[in-house]
């Protein structure tokens, strides 16, 4: 073959080669032709298309209110807080209501013509002196331009319908379209206010969210995957007392709607129902009786306190009183009162109008286990004092445990004692001389001086500055300026004036030791007193005894419970014991034998001394049932007015449960049947 031969083969080849090329890049050229213009058709002639048939595939779930669980006193049949079932408007949209692109949507005069048509329902059967609802007002409620809520949940135009717009929109359904009528429920209080602080109230979850555990539940709501455990923001939820302490087991389960939801965020239709559950029962220990009665007591002896004299004055500014009584053996709170109270129904609607958050912001806290002072210009007493006297007990069982003195110890009382390098001089209350003095004489006899010279002196003599330590010790063994462990929230741990250092430690240790450095709650008197009752064991204060399903059904029984104990001789008991026997009045004729102690402390208050009224003791004597602690500031001496609160109150449990095991009710009931 010769070279132009070669040549022209080289030629034909490359001619095909390049035909190739040519071809397959216009074969690709087509087929990404082909693809871009599958893929701009896909995007926007069928994309919306798609979309929607997606959307209408997502379900959301549209919650249902929980029904709260009740309260019932001690008993297990007085119901103390519970809920009653009422009749809402909601409304849900079906229709984009809202600006669309800055501009008014083209369905807003269909809104305005339901809620003008609602609005004339509402008026048409509204109730006499029930406020009106204006139209402005419902198309608020309409939020539409779901400000509030997503397009698909359903919003509450009204609650509490009456049962003739009730009727009315049943009838009617088909002229409103999206109107449903749901049965949710209303928080109700016992109208004789029993232990109002206690039991607590209600407001709703997006204006409660200043406490740790709803900030924290509104932080778990974004992740939560279980539909019922969803709060939602306009839900009642616990904010105090019981309520808020157990709100996890009397709120339930929220229920739920599957909805389908269209592109727009609209609901299509209900795919199903998942219906509420109830929340748990509470079976308080407060009961009833005994309570009210132990309210009534001490609004009795403030307006006593009021209109007669006691040691040649009256005492105007005595306006509150705390009392607790708590069982010996199981720690169970049967009476917790902080007075005056008010009644919280009117939290019934989750906020109070700012006159009557006035009429009430100075007694919706609860005296018995939080500090705070009856007005803003802290010209009275606050509601935890010094404990005076009633420290005289432990002040003893002090002595007798470092061996300070025994229990054959002798003191002479000459009516008052010298401390320190100036000799300052406390005396006795009135000056009273006492002469010899055992122990148990100085805790009957109340004797500043004894404490002063046998407790207070001794601690600094033998510890020095560390003496506060030691006295510190003592005092958290028995409960006084620690928590008590109720389960209440919020609960004040007390003022530990003795820790003050603008004064030396010999000088706290003296005014420590008969009472005048120290300010604790009426309830950490009364886990105090517990312990004097039962020789040493500091039992938890429970408010709830149990917990029952809706069925009745015991879910958990709450146990007594021993938070720590003290080990002094059984000696020393005795003594303190025998001690605890002052003369009170207010008990004559009283069946049995008790132990007591009376107290009155001294603290300035708007610049001038006042005498508050502290009075402890329990019963019987000897097989103690029941321990209780009452405060009157600035009511004078605990004798005159704090100790015939006490009698009431052994009165009241003595009638209900006996306190020799037998209900006094009981008896009285057989009798009058005989008769």
């Amino acid at each position: 073959m010769n070279n132009h031969s070669k040549e022209k083969d080289e030629f034909t080849d490359k001619r095909r080669f390049s035909y190739r090329i040519n071809v397959f890049f216009f074969v690709s050229f087509v087929i990404f032709s082909v693809i871009i213009v599958r893929l701009a058709f896909l995007q926007f002639v069928e994309g919306p298309e798609l979309s929607q048939e997606e959307a209408s595939n997502i379900t959301k779930d549209v919650p249902l209110a929980p029904v709260r669980g009740t309260i019932y006193d001690s008993t297990g049949e007085v119901k103390l807080a519970y809920s009653k079932p009422i009749q809402s408007l909601y409304l849900t949209l079906y229709k984009n209501y809202g600006d669309v692109g800055g501009k008014p949507s083209p369905y807003m005069p269909e809104a305005e013509d339901i809620a003008t048509r609602l609005h004339d329902v509402f008026e048409k059967y509204k109730l006499k002196d029930s406020e009106s609802l204006t139209v402005e007002n419902i198309i608020e409620e309409m939020d539409l331009n779901s400000r509030k809520a997503n397009g698909f949940m359903p919003r509450l135009i009204k609650s509490d319908l009456s049962e003739e717009e009730v009727a009315y929109f049943l009838q009617h359904k088909d002229e409103f379209k999206g109107i449903q009528i749901v049965e949710e429920s209303v928080r109700y209080y016992d109208p004789d206010t029993v232990a109002v602080q206690t039991i607590g109230y209600l407001k709703k979850f997006k204006s409660s969210k200043s406490l740790d555990k709803y900030q924290a539940i509104d932080e778990a709501n974004k992740t939560q995957k279980d539909p019922g455990l969803v709060y939602t923001e306009n839900e009642f939820v616990g904010f105090d007392g019981l309520e808020f302490q157990y709100q996890d087991a009397l709120r339930g389960k929220s229920g739920y709607n599957s909805v389908d939801v269209d592109l727009r965020n609209l609901p299509e239709g209900v795919a199903g129902t998942t219906p509420p559950e109830k929340g748990y029962d509470l079976i308080a220990s407060i009961n009833k009786n005994v309570q009210v009665k132990t309210e009534q007591a001490i609004m009795d002896q403030l307006n006593w306190l009021h209109r007669n004299p006691v040691s040649g004055k009256l005492h105007p500014n005595a306006k509150t009183g705390f009392a607790v009584a708590m069982e010996v053996d199981t720690g169970k709170v049967v009476a917790a009162a902080s007075m005056p109270d008010y009644d919280t129904n009117v939290w019934r609607t989750g906020s109070i109008t700012n006159e009557q958050y006035d009429s009430i912001k100075y007694i919706y806290l609860n005296g018995t286990i939080r500090g705070f002072a009856p007005d803003d210009s802290r010209k009275r007493a606050e509601s935890v004092v010094l404990l005076g006297s009633t420290i005289k007990p432990l002040s003893v069982l002090i002595g007798l445990k470092e061996g300070f003195i025994t229990t054959n110890t002798t003191y002479n009382d000459r009516g008052s004692t010298t401390f320190g390098g100036d000799n300052r001089r406390v005396q006795n209350s009135g000056g009273h001389v006492y002469g010899l003095l055992r122990p148990r004489d100085a805790i009957r006899h109340s004797s500043n001086t004894f404490m002063i010279d046998e407790i207070g002196k001794n601690l600094y003599g033998r510890y020095g500055a560390k003496g506060i330590d030691v006295w510190n010790g003592y005092m958290e063994q028995f409960g006084l300026g620690v928590k008590t462990g109720v389960d209440l929230p919020s609960e004040y741990a007390g003022l530990k004036d003795y820790n003050n250092d603008a004064e030396s430690s010999l000088t706290r240790l003296v005014y420590a030791s008969f009472g005048q450095q120290g300010k604790y709650t009426a309830m950490q008197l009364a886990q105090y007193t517990t312990m004097l009752a039962n020789k040493g064991k500091r039992m938890e204060p429970q408010l709830v005894s149990e917990i029952r399903d809706s069925e009745g059904n015991i879910v958990e029984k709450i146990k007594p419970k021993v938070l720590s104990t003290v080990d002094f001789n059984d000696a020393y008991w005795n003594e303190v014991q025998r001690g605890m026997a002052t003369e009170v009045s207010a008990f004559s004729s009283f069946p049995y034998d008790f132990a007591r102690k009376t107290g009155t402390s001294t603290q300035v208050v708007g610049g001038k001394n006042v005498d508050n009224g502290v009075f402890i003791a329990y019963a019987p004597r000897n097989n103690p049932k029941l321990a209780v602690a009452v405060v009157i500031p600035e009511g004078g001496f605990g004798s005159s007015s704090a100790a015939p609160v006490a009698r009431a109150i052994f009165d009241a449990y003595d009638e209900e449960f006996g306190l020799d095991g037998v209900p006094k009710k009981n008896q009285n009931d057989e009798t009058n049947t005989q008769q």
